[in-house]
């Protein structure tokens, strides 16, 4: 899939891991409820700009109750959370987002173009300053928007709330409520007569999720949800061969004119799916037995269920919306023309080698950074070294061994740095 390739630009150079707040807890400066900012990110290549779209309260907090200024991965975009009163740091994510995705693409250079954007924080006590910066792949600073929010403004929407819930069934219980990640499945495509189908697809997709390590001997540590959406058509629309289907999240192939690209650019019509639900994480589970999928990180994870690589996709998808991982191949035809090989990618997974600092030096035989040649049907998942070809760009970038889950779908495990770089978000969120 392409969708974490646009995401490899904002380099280590902006790790800004604030010491000392890992204590706080999380009742000092926020409720237990969620603060919904939807936002309009616009442009082409020239010029970019955010908008506030609309704000909304829903009930519980699901996302991260500890290292609140701390990040895991470094994304393509930042949002922080700090006291008027004071200035303080409170809180901080990053994401990466389709917009930013379409800016590296030649249609970008035309006439501009919007794309909706869902960021999910903490309800705050008192009044704060939010602010979103979104980078290039040159790790600079494109577009920013800096705005307060009153947590007590009474044109805040309340959504998900009383029978405004949508029903869903709990998949997967983890052993500490208040230390878990909470994903939802939800499902897209399915008519009202095929949810029992879907049910099916969403236990298929934890059995497959939870049988590939590190996911399978941590499974205590995630909530697993099935919301239940219904369409009023069956599976997704397909724009190259003329099929438009009127589904919950409208969600469709040919993103970006590729055809296995599959996503929606309906962001908020799916966090309204979800509103009330305990969720932070999204796997969208699309009714089609057509190959494709796409993960956009801290954004959502979208696939097929009726393939037979189901299962498979899933995981290498969540690689990328949940750890941040990139894609580990490369095509001849497909390397992105502004890819800046002196920049070095925030992904945990690729590198080239501009700062390669120790991302997985400690687990190279003699800490050597010797690049080793590796074909495709070199299966070998367990020897680290530096392997030219990943991030879809073929000279220049280096993935960690010879194949891995990121790489092709035919080795159904992570290499050693890709289940560390997953291990470390688990922990993250849950230690």
């Amino acid at each position: 899939m392409k969708s974490s390739l646009r995401q490899l630009s904002v380099a280590i150079l902006l790790i800004f891991i604030q010491i000392g707040v890992k204590a706080q807890n999380f009742d000092t400066h926020f409720k237990d409820s969620t603060l919904r900012i939807d936002y309009i990110l616009s442009g082409n290549i020239n010029k970019q700009s955010i908008a506030i779209d609309g704000l909304s309260r829903m009930p519980g907090w699901y996302g991260k109750r500890q290292n609140f200024t701390d990040i895991p991965v470094h994304g393509a975009a930042t949002i922080d959370m700090k006291l008027a009163a004071t200035g303080k740091l409170i809180y901080r994510q990053t994401f990466s987002t389709l917009f930013q995705e379409w800016l590296d693409l030649d249609d970008s250079h035309y006439a501009p173009k919007a794309f909706e954007c869902v960021q999910l924080l903490p309800m705050p006590r008192d009044s704060v300053i939010i602010t979103v910066n979104l980078y290039n792949l040159r790790h600079e600073v494109i577009t920013a928007i800096e705005h307060k929010v009153y947590p007590n403004d009474c044109t805040i929407v309340h959504k998900g709330e009383g029978d405004k819930v949508p029903d869903y069934f709990v998949l997967n219980q983890p052993a500490d409520s208040q230390k878990a990640i909470n994903i939802a499945f939800v499902a897209e495509g399915y008519t009202q007569e095929q949810i029992f189908d879907y049910l099916n697809d969403c236990k298929k997709g934890i059995e497959g999720l939870f049988s590939f390590e590190p996911f399978k001997h941590l499974r205590d540590r995630f909530r697993i949800i099935a919301v239940l959406t219904s369409s009023q058509d069956s599976g997704p629309s397909i724009p190259s061969e003329g099929v438009w289907h009127n589904t919950a999240l409208g969600s469709s192939f040919d993103t970006f004119g590729t055809p296995r690209y599959l996503t929606t650019l309906r962001i908020k019509k799916m966090h309204d799916a979800l509103a009330g639900t305990p969720y932070e994480h999204i796997i969208v589970m699309v009714n089609t037995d057509r190959y494709g999928g796409g993960g956009i990180y801290n954004t959502f994870n979208l696939l097929m269920t009726k393939h037979k690589l189901f299962k498979e996709v899933l995981v290498h998808e969540f690689g990328h919306s949940f750890a941040g991982l990139a894609d580990e191949y490369a095509y001849e035809g497909e390397e992105p023309n502004d890819f800046p090989l002196d920049v070095e990618p925030w992904a945990p997974n690729i590198t080239t080698l501009t700062y390669f600092g120790d991302k997985w030096r400690d687990l190279i035989p003699g800490n050597e950074l010797t690049v080793s040649a590796a074909d495709d049907k070199n299966f070998d998942t367990t020897t680290v070294g530096l392997y030219e070809g990943a991030g879809c760009v073929l000279k220049g970038v280096y993935r960690p061994t010879p194949n891995c889950m990121m790489k092709t779908l035919k080795v159904p495990v992570f290499c050693p740095v890709c289940t560390r770089a997953i291990e470390g978000v688990i922990d993250f969120y849950t230690k």
